[in-house]
């Protein structure tokens, strides 16, 4: 045994196990992930059941089974519930019931020995809402402006087909909304600060004035004439409404323009539960959220987080390759470099969120509200690059993650031979041509694994986010084809704050809970691509030098 120990056998087992614990956790956690949130999408079947309440009183639900504890029987007696011949553990289900509009709440816990009777009958209905959340109930009939077009046996096709159309209205208002009047409004803007600008200026030639004039009355021209037309829309998409009896017997009427989506899960084959898990799925990736962010998408939030890390690795790599060249291939050896080496290796510990505080003391406050006085002062006192942006977010998590590139880089450039340099100095290459021809180049993987560390960090940080540019809706993106097209100072969405804000700071947690499980997973498989089209570069450029590191 003492051979055994002195071998050092038992150590290389030890790590063995411990790299098979990690993995085996990280590989648990994703399953978990996985399984949580990519199963919110599927069609879930809608019970109606027979209840008794606390009370004795027996009423009638009508919703999904979303999640399922046990608990003590005695804990349930302590609360008031009556149940007799129930075993000491008692299984209580969590039944989203929807319709908070008209019963106040979309979530009930029901105790599973009260459950006099369950079904699931294949007319029950779920609706999935602009507003509201989910409904369910029976379909009764369709209406077009008060008159009933269609009930009993085709109810349901002639639903659809009125949905389809106010979907598709929907779409073109929103998209008038979003494009035409969005267009429209920031022309008007830049007109305002256009002639603020020459206000400021002291111009006081009436031609100048006139020009914004006569521009600004053709966009208000062009408004009235979408404003006209968006009006027509909206009237035609009010037209059609349905009618459906809900849980306690009430027939109550939603008006098609609010509805997303009507369908029959209990009546679905395993083809039309896939269809719609797909449809599902290709919403919640390219769609805007919803409902506080509870329903629909999130394309914002990973346009916003991919935005940000490609210009923090804009950033982050020129600067922190120059200061690794300069601390390697120039700098004299000594005291103070050896401290300038431990500060930059400190300086990857310190706390996100102090980065975040320098940042919106620095960056926003100091540095943003000079560039306002210099460059905006026609928009001043608004803030123009004086508030946080993505530009800010960007150069926060730059400094944030620069050691990381750095370190990364001088071991790379520790690792090219001597013999390298000299051969190329001696070939009568200065040594400027020798590091930019010779040694960058051979050092290139590592800048490159620099730049997958720091993608990883910096996708995933939600703290100093908060300070420097993150918001819970952003109403429009921060690239679009308005000039100059990519626009900085917006704020923007990220995933990361998505998960904390749906999370954490929901109104209706139990909703917002499976969204946060796919949005998390959604983040990974993102900071995953990201690394891997690194690495990929990175392979190459070892491959490619590989032959001159020999």
């Amino acid at each position: 045994m003492k051979e055994w120990f002195k071998s050092g056998t038992p150590w290389v087992w030890l790590s063995a196990g411990a790299v098979s614990a990690s993995v085996v956790m990280v590989a648990g956690l994703l399953v978990l992930i996985a399984v949580k949130g990519l199963g919110h999408f599927w069609p879930a079947q809608i019970a109606e059941i027979e209840y008794t309440q606390r009370d004795g009183e027996v009423v009638r639900l009508i919703g999904e089974v979303v999640n399922q504890e046990q608990v003590a029987r005695q804990r349930l007696l302590d609360r008031g519930y009556t149940l007799p011949e129930a075993p000491p553990i008692v299984t209580r289900n969590l039944l989203k019931i929807g319709n908070r509009d008209f019963f106040g709440f979309d979530f009930l816990w029901i105790v599973q020995p009260l459950v006099n009777n369950e079904r699931y009958p294949k007319d029950l209905m779920a609706v999935e809402r602009r507003e509201w959340g989910h409904f369910y109930g029976y379909l009764q009939s369709v209406k077009e402006q008060d008159r009933v077009v269609a009930e009993g046996e085709n109810v349901w096709e002639v639903l659809q087909q009125r949905l389809a159309r106010a979907n598709e209205l929907h779409v073109e208002i929103e998209d008038i909304e979003k494009h035409d009047i969005g267009a429209i409004n920031y022309q008007l803007e830049q007109l305002r600060l256009r002639r603020r600008g020459l206000e400021l200026e002291g111009v006081t030639d009436p031609q100048s004035y006139a020009e914004v004039e006569a521009e600004e009355a053709e966009l208000r021209k062009a408004y009235a004439t979408v404003q006209k037309k968006l009006n027509e829309l909206y009237q035609q998409i009010r037209r059609d409404s349905l009618t459906a009896e809900i849980a306690d017997g009430r027939v109550v009427e939603i008006p098609l323009a609010k509805v997303v989506r009507a369908y029959r899960p209990n009546g679905m084959g395993i083809g039309d539960k896939s269809r719609f898990y797909l449809a599902k799925l290709s919403e919640f990736v390219t769609e805007d959220p919803r409902e506080a962010n509870t329903e629909g998408g999130i394309f914002p939030a990973i346009f916003g987080t991919v935005m940000m890390v490609l210009i923090m690795s804009v950033i982050v790599t020129p600067f922190g390759v120059v200061a690794a060249v300069y601390l390697r291939e120039y700098a004299k050896q000594g005291p103070l470099i050896r401290i300038i080496r431990i500060a930059v290796n400190n300086l990857a510990g310190v706390p996100s969120i102090v980065y975040g505080v320098f940042g919106l003391g620095f960056f926003v406050y100091f540095l943003g509200g000079n560039v306002d006085r210099w460059f905006f002062p026609e928009a001043l006192p608004a803030p123009t690059f004086g508030t946080p942006g993505l530009l800010w977010a960007s150069l926060t998590l730059a400094i944030l993650t620069v050691p990381v590139v750095i370190v990364a880089t001088e071991e790379g450039l520790s690792r090219i031979p001597r013999s390298i340099r000299e051969g190329s100095l001696a070939l009568g290459a200065t040594r400027a041509e020798t590091l930019w021809r010779t040694v960058l180049p051979m050092a290139a993987p590592a800048m490159m694994t620099g730049l997958i560390l720091a993608v990883a960090r910096a996708a995933g940080e939600v703290a100093p986010l908060m300070m420097v540019g993150v918001v819970k809706l952003a109403p429009s993106l921060p690239l679009d084809g308005n000039f100059p097209f990519l626009h900085l100072d917006r704020k923007f969405m990220h995933l990361g704050f998505h998960i904390y804000d749906v999370g954490f700071q929901s109104p209706n947690v139990e909703a917002a809970r499976p969204l946060v499980y796919a949005t998390a997973l959604l983040l990974v498989l993102i900071i995953v691509g990201l690394n891997l089209t690194a690495i990929m570069i990175r392979n190459r450029l070892r491959e490619k030098y590989r032959a001159a590191e020999s």
